[in-house]
């Protein structure tokens, strides 16, 4: 039985649910003589315990269970009857002046909002566009015969030529001893002995690069060098230090040809030039086209905030918090962390919990207004697109249609691609180009 529903605020509702104590003292008996049947004691064969016996053991844990099931079962039936989506889990309590022969609980809980979604066409979003040109073509091969590079020590004469005069410069790779001093005394992490790496990268303070090039092998030199204030040693940031360093070997970077053999360390079996730059073209213009839809579903996303109104449950935002952090959490410890006593405070994660699940709501409203929902053929074809970039694109199709939680992700970034296919359809939109680089060095947020 239940009670009419008290509105405590916006979205928070009361009501009050009771039932016949006999009915769970009726259960809880049935569920005992159940129990009995398998029930062991030292000094009985199963089955032949004494109910007092069965009782005491397992009396407690069996009036619990059902209390709960009571309990659950006649609130959903009290939000059913009331027509209440009830958003997260109500909070039970029981209530001390229940009359007698009856146990009387009140539920406290929040209701779905009610969303109102503004006028679209009024939107105006911003999209972007991009374009995959020879030049990013070069670059990209530019990195390519860089991630291949292979070095020859510098002067010494060989296939690929002696580099250049025997000294150092930008793009070398250098191994060094060095030692630094504050005040004229070692300091913790300022020295090292056979140290390699290659001019030009940054993954030396300017000063010390600056100081390496231009020595030969076997040459020393001591400068000063000023550890930035920010420095990540805390115990020389800000302070300067005495370096004296020596150089030990210097080699210079060859860096592959753009042959047959280059094209064909790429996959292209036949080596042919003019396929391979097919190819990476092809693959940047994949990439290019992912970031591109990334950073226009994101303007949707922003404009459909900005223009729905809503109330959100602090419920459903709890729970994502909790999840979020857990996710954080088992992120953390897949990569080798030990996260055991790291605290993962609340508030770091309910903006990004808040937006959401308004998102979440919003688009839910947005879909059943409009059956935007995945089509199978469209999950199909996104899954069949996934397909392209292996080699057998029937492995790909299997791995999500065996699992219906992969496959529910497909539809998922297939429901979300409708509905920025049809706010852009009625929003007033604008392109904007971005540069290439530019693109593929943002990340939009989920």
């Amino acid at each position: 039985m239940a009670t009419a529903v008290e509105n405590l605020g916006k979205l928070e509702r009361r009501l009050t649910i009771s039932f016949p104590l006999s009915d769970v003292r009726t259960e809880v008996e049935k569920r005992l003589k159940v129990q009995a049947k398998s029930a062991r004691a030292p000094g009985f064969r199963p089955g032949k315990v004494p109910m007092k016996m069965v009782a005491a053991q397992y009396g407690y844990q069996i009036e619990t269970d059902v209390l709960n099931d009571k309990v659950g079962r006649a609130f959903n039936d009290a939000a059913n009857e009331n027509q209440l989506r009830v958003a997260g889990f109500p909070n039970i309590q029981p209530k001390e002046d229940s009359p007698e022969g009856q146990l009387t609980f009140d539920a406290t809980f929040e209701v779905y909002p009610e969303v109102t979604i503004g006028d679209l066409s009024a939107v105006e979003i911003e999209t972007v566009k991009s374009s995959v040109t020879d030049a990013e073509i070069d670059k990209t091969i530019d990195i390519l015969r860089k991630q291949r590079v292979h070095f020859h020590t510098k002067g010494e004469a060989g296939e690929h030529g002696d580099g250049g005069a025997a000294v150092a410069a930008n793009g070398d790779r250098v191994t060094v001893d060095f030692v630094g001093k504050i005040d004229g005394v070692e300091f913790e992490g300022g020295k090292a002995d056979d140290y390699t790496f290659v001019l030009g990268e940054g993954r030396m303070l300017p000063e010390f690069e600056t100081a390496t090039v231009g020595l030969k092998v076997g040459e020393s030199k001591t400068f000063p060098l000023p550890f930035p204030e920010d420095y990540h040693g805390k115990d020389v940031a800000g302070k300067t230090a005495e370096f004296t360093i020596t150089l030990k070997n210097l080699e210079w970077a060859h860096l592959p040809e753009v042959d047959a053999e280059f094209a064909k360390s790429l996959g292209v079996a036949d080596g042919d030039l003019a396929k391979m730059r097919e190819d990476i073209k092809v693959n940047l213009e994949r990439e290019v086209n992912g970031r591109v839809k990334a950073r226009n579903k994101e303007a949707v996303m922003d404009a459909l905030v900005n223009t729905a109104t809503l109330d959100v449950p602090q419920a459903l935002i709890d729970q994502d918090t909790e999840r979020l952090a857990e996710m954080t959490r088992q992120d953390m410890a897949s990569r080798g962390m030990n996260v055991k006593d790291v605290p993962f405070p609340p508030e770091l994660f309910k903006e990004k919990a808040e937006r959401r699940v308004r998102l979440g709501l919003i688009l839910s409203q947005l879909v059943g207004e409009n059956e935007l929902a995945a089509t199978p053929e469209q999950v199909k074809a996104q899954i069949e697109d996934f397909a392209q970039s292996y080699e057998d694109p029937r492995e790909v199709l299997k791995y999500y249609y065996s699992d219906r939680r992969r496959l529910a992700e497909v539809e998922a970034l297939v429901l979300e691609e409708n509905v920025v296919t049809y706010v852009l359809g009625l929003s007033k939109t604008s392109a904007k180009e971005v540069p290439f680089d530019e693109l593929m060095g943002s990340t939009a947020q989920g």
